[in-house]
């Protein structure tokens, strides 16, 4: 697209050839108490209607509510019009394949087009989703049945996961179509995915899907930048979509507009942004996804993830 162009941008999503739109919806926010059912999918329709079509949920986003939500308003064909994705937490296989069923369930439909493991925080997350009894086998199986259509992972804590998981993925000869993590003006500043997973990425033609531009509103408590600032910068790199929480009309509107008005950044104009929120970014207070355990919802529940491989036990001492 060329600069100063006021046209909303759809990009291509990795090497799937999927056309996404560089905006997503982010589910969390449409399952939250103060926001009610019928607002949650009249955000989703409203969204789809001016040309969104990026949607984003979880297994574990408010108890399933975030999910039946999103169900419901993907009803009336909508469903069709939209690249529906999710993520499951569990990391056997067994309940990773009872999570997919479930949010096939919620969601209300016969296939979900991308599904991502949730979370991975820690550096063993990886080996568990590749065992042989492990979550990938799940996904991979439901993918030939035709339940899900491209398979990915996420994480929020550290970039040096990311590279591991893309590491133990090639070494068990398996390629992700994308990944998922915090991109934004303060990330560049503090343990950066950035700069660090970014570039890997683009060169194994993976789709890059950004998350947390905002932090959820903590990182304008800083006072450093606007919210078009902080979703401008995120849709200036390779991203192929932004995600953004959305829990009024007003926050959608303001999506919108920054989908509308992006132009590329010139060097000077990034410079400026990173400038301003470094002092900030650099303990990384204002990402505490990286630096806490608050957004850990897995080390919460670890039952999620369910049980160890058999032969993983195995190994254990009897005692």
């Amino acid at each position: 697209m060329d600069a100063g162009s006021s046209k909303p941008q759809y990009r291509v999503l990795g090497g799937t050839g999927e056309k996404v739109s560089a905006i997503g919806i982010g589910g969390w926010h449409l399952g939250l108490p103060y926001v009610d059912e019928q607002l949650s999918i009249r955000i989703v329709r409203t969204a789809i209607d001016s040309g969104i079509n990026f949607m984003d949920n979880s297994w574990d986003y408010n108890n399933g509510i975030s999910e039946i939500r999103m169900g419901k308003a993907l009803r009336d064909g909508y469903r069709d019009r939209v690249f529906l994705m999710t993520k499951i937490d569990g990391r056997s296989k067994k309940s990773a394949a009872k999570q997919l069923d479930e949010s096939l369930q919620r969601l209300d439909t016969d296939h979900i087009d991308l599904v991502q493991h949730h979370e991975i925080i820690r550096f063993e997350d990886p080996h568990r989703i590749f065992d042989p009894e492990g979550a990938n086998a799940a996904l991979v199986e439901a993918q030939k049945a035709g339940k899900v259509r491209y398979i990915g992972f996420t994480g929020h804590k550290d970039p040096h996961i990311h590279l591991h998981m893309l590491e133990v993925a090639e070494d068990n000869g398996f390629k992700f179509d994308t990944a998922q993590m915090p991109l934004n003006v303060m990330d560049g500043h503090y343990r950066s995915f950035e700069k660090l997973v970014v570039p890997e990425l683009v060169t194994k033609k993976m789709g890059v899907l950004g998350m947390k531009s905002m932090a959820n509103g903590i990182i304008l408590r800083s006072k450093t930048v606007t919210p078009m600032e902080c979703l401008h910068y995120a849709l200036n790199l390779p991203t192929s979509v932004v995600i953004t929480g959305i829990d009024s009309m007003e926050i959608l509107g303001q999506a919108l507009e920054a989908w509308r008005t992006f132009h590329p950044l010139s060097e000077a104009e990034v410079k400026a942004l990173l400038a301003k929120t470094e002092t900030a970014a650099k303990s990384g207070a204002f990402e505490p996804f990286k630096t806490t355990s608050i957004f850990d919802s897995t080390a919460q529940n670890p039952a999620w993830m369910g049980e160890e491989s058999e032969h993983v036990k195995q190994l254990m001492p009897v005692e």
